[in-house]
């Protein structure tokens, strides 16, 4: 799809949201420093029926599987801690490691992790309804009331990120047990990674070997470069060429690619073929592990649908089928990383409210909050600086 008709729709979306958002200002609630960051509320009842039913039929399932996210949620909660740790000290040491966190736009825009529109939203909606919805069952499944459900809206000036949400009453919640509320609260989060596996699994056992089947690849393309002068872009190698060969060896997939550089070390010459020239390149140090080689490109997979394909299904068929594989890539990417993002221990996150808890059970209460305050303050600002060297580098 045209980037010029993604862009459109983009900017509609955006002013439709900024319009509902002006007509319902009566009605929503609005936390932060509006107009110029805020994050807006929209209360529903728009599925707290379905809720119920679905903890009635799936009670006993749906509480195992709180009580696994909990164990989930914990351990997505360290790995992702160190992690942002680790990525913050290379950010340092390392002028050229890549931050660990962005945001997630439809707008090709520095320092943003770019998502075509459609991708974006369906996504975005997806996901927002699976995780919260996911906190409703929870809760219900423990015979929590839920007050109700809605739309949000993250907003820099006009509302940019949509959401959703599901309102648990918290007064009883948070006089239920530990173990109880730790299961409403991992449950979004879980409920994403969960997702994600199943998109994983439908993408590699029915749209892997109709994809093998439907395409033919004819190289790895060079879509940009990393900045910080690496062999590549020094050599002269435009964007948009494709590469045949490396060391005579023929490249037709990514597999390809990644294997002949991973036998190389850093220093290593190769000779590079691609579509419209050949290149002498003398391979760099990656930036996060100098024993690596590096050329210090972003590539993509050059393919096109077989002749055979389309003479027997016609063009609609493969076009829908390549769409609905990109949708779902970006599904199973960004499941995990909006998931695992909400267990980072942030005050309002699920992982921050997590971490509370768990250090009321083991501190005074008002030491426990003070403790909770400062890692919460120490991860914002990990975070923070993540996105903000997104923007300078």
């Amino acid at each position: 799809m045209p980037l010029e008709f993604q862009t459109t729709a983009a900017i509609v979306f955006l002013v439709l949201l900024s319009l509902f958002v002006y007509a319902k200002r009566k009605n929503l609630h609005t936390h932060g420093l509006f107009p110029l960051i805020y994050f807006s509320m929209y209360r529903t009842q728009i599925g707290l029926k379905f809720m119920d039913r679905f903890a009635g039929k799936f009670n006993k399932t749906m509480k195992f599987l709180g009580y696994a996210g909990i164990l989930v949620g914990f351990l997505g909660m360290a790995l992702l801690s160190f992690s942002l740790l680790q990525n913050l000290y290379n950010l340092i040491a390392t002028p050229e490691a890549q931050p660990g966190v962005g945001l997630v736009l439809p707008f090709k825009v520095k320092g943003a992790f770019f998502v075509p529109f459609f991708y974006w939203i369906i996504a975005i909606f997806i996901i927002a309804l699976v995780h919260e919805y996911a906190h409703g069952v929870i809760a219900r499944a423990h015979n929590l009331k839920v007050k109700s459900s809605g739309f949000a809206f993250l907003g820099i000036l006009i509302p940019v990120i949509p959401a959703a949400f599901v309102e648990p009453d918290e007064k009883t919640l948070r006089k239920r047990p530990h173990k109880q509320q730790l299961s409403v609260f991992a449950a979004g989060p879980f409920s994403n990674i969960i997702l994600a596996f199943i998109v994983l699994g439908f993408s590699f056992l029915i749209l892997s070997p109709i994809a093998d089947n439907m395409m033919e690849y004819s190289g790895v393309e060079i879509t940009g470069f990393i900045e910080g002068n690496y062999p590549a872009e020094s050599s002269g190698i435009a964007k948009g060429e494709v590469v045949k060969s490396i060391n005579g060896k023929k490249i037709e997939t990514l597999d390809d690619f990644s294997g002949i550089l991973k036998e190389k070390k850093p220093g290593n010459t190769i000779r590079l073929e691609t579509d419209k020239n050949t290149y002498n390149l003398k391979l760099g140090k990656n930036p996060e592990d100098e024993s690596l080689a590096y050329l210090g490109v972003y590539v993509q997979q050059e393919s096109r649908v077989k002749e055979s394909f389309k003479e027997k299904y016609g063009s609609f068929i493969p076009a829908a089928i390549i769409w609905i594989a990109g949708l779902f890539s970006w599904l199973i990417i960004l499941n995990l990383g909006i998931g695992l993002f909400n267990l980072v221990p942030i005050g309002p996150l699920d992982g921050g409210r997590m971490l509370q808890l768990v250090l009321h059970r083991f501190f005074e209460r008002k030491k426990a909050d003070k403790v909770w305050y400062y890692v919460s303050m120490v991860f914002l600002l990990i975070v923070v600086a993540n996105i903000g060297a997104a923007f300078i580098k």
